[in-house]
């Protein structure tokens, strides 16, 4: 099997993370925050390292950490924890459908209206974008650091940039960036992470950072293990947003798969974007094949593309039958897909551990099926 699919989740993961994930199962670890003997405390420790160790890479303080169940979770959190009833809010045109249903959802409700940010022909948005669409009920503007389909990498510092000119706050959406993208360098008042994917935890994990100036309401409410004479929520950060027991065996695992990215994240940015140009010139050079997004546009390790008729799951089905894991149709992101003018592609996305060896056996998998379609 060759996996190719690491933006949906990355496989495999490296070892410590496995060995972490697994050992908090095999030993006597308690309740992370649920009493005062040593293996609760032993698995708070666990916990709070993680939050450390996540801090180190935001270049936050530990508190404003928060775990989630994943990056929708995430997303969730802030978007409903932030917004009120009249808000305007700002969206990038390639956002996910955790962004958009939440938000379509409360625009169909009448609650909030949106504005998509005007995107040029290398699916780059410029700063003036923000200038076009912002008005004075503007609360909110929500960034997708890089496509899930295209692969994109938006400047995402200079709109943030731009929206603070406003006194507007972003919530960076970072999906496909946390583990390889300096994401802390973009500014952004609110960011959203899974920890399975370029973080290299396990399922069952994300992070949402917190700007300090930043006040949401708790998404769930309930036992924290702090203050518990009170039966209102804790207004202290992490606790406000950390309700129910923590995913510990996850969270272990994640701990390893931070410090793996924090010593290796800008050389497998560099590795990643290299196999995905190489696996482009490939492409492009096969007839029949159509490639998608900008060559000459910042990108991390994700590639589309399509072999001219037939439809994305048709041609993900027939790689998947040869042995490669990749993904077709519409990724979830059905505005980029509008964008694009696709009914779905195929897309490709590589991982610290993929190879270039497994790129070119993929572009002479490729060729040869477009060469048989081409001889219908």
């Amino acid at each position: 099997m060759i996996y190719l699919d690491n933006a949906a989740t990355s496989w495999p993961k490296p070892v410590s993370v496995l060995r972490a994930a697994a050992g908090v199962q095999e030993k006597p670890f308690g309740n992370p925050g649920r009493g005062g003997h040593r293996a609760s405390l032993c698995a708070g420790r666990v916990v709070y390292a993680c939050r450390e160790e996540a801090a180190r890479y935001l270049n936050c303080v530990p508190e404003q950490v928060i775990f989630t169940l994943n990056c929708t979770d995430a997303i969730n959190m802030a978007l409903r924890g932030f917004l009120h009833r009249g808000d305007h809010v700002l969206i990038s045109h390639d956002a996910h459908n955790a962004v958009m249903r939440p938000l379509c959802g409360m625009e169909r409700r009448g609650e909030i209206s949106l504005s998509v940010l005007r995107a040029g022909e290398d699916g780059l948005i410029a700063p003036g974008a923000v200038d076009e669409a912002v008005t004075p009920m503007t609360a909110l503007c929500v960034i997708t650091h890089a496509s899930n389909v295209t692969g994109t990498l938006q400047h995402a510092d200079e709109l943030t940039n731009a929206c603070h000119r406003y006194g507007i706050p972003v919530l960076l959406d970072a999906a496909q960036t946390a583990g390889t993208v300096d994401i802390a360098a973009t500014k952004a008042d609110l960011i959203a992470m899974p920890g399975h994917k370029g973080l290299l935890g396990p399922m069952g994990t994300g992070i949402l950072y917190v700007a300090d100036h930043m006040d949401l309401r708790p998404l769930r409410e309930g036992g924290t293990g702090s203050s518990s004479e009170s039966v209102y929520q804790p207004e202290m950060l992490p606790d406000r947003f950390e309700s129910g027991t923590m995913p510990l065996p996850a969270i272990a695992g994640l701990l390893q798969g931070i410090r793996f990215v924090r010593e290796h994240g800008a050389d497998i940015h560099r590795y990643e974007v290299q196999l995905i140009d190489e696996l482009r010139a490939g492409l492009e050079n096969v007839g029949n094949v159509i490639v998608y997004g900008d060559r000459q546009a910042p990108h991390v390790g994700v590639l589309s593309f399509n072999i001219r008729g037939l439809e994305s799951a048709e041609t993900a089905d027939l790689l998947d039958r040869a042995g490669f894991c990749l993904r077709g149709g519409l990724h979830c992101a059905p505005g980029m897909h509008m964008y694009l003018g696709t009914e779905g592609t195929v897309r490709a996305s590589v991982g610290p551990f993929s190879t270039g060896r497994e790129i070119d056996l993929l572009i002479e998998e490729v060729a040869k099926i477009a060469k048989r379609k081409a001889e219908l």
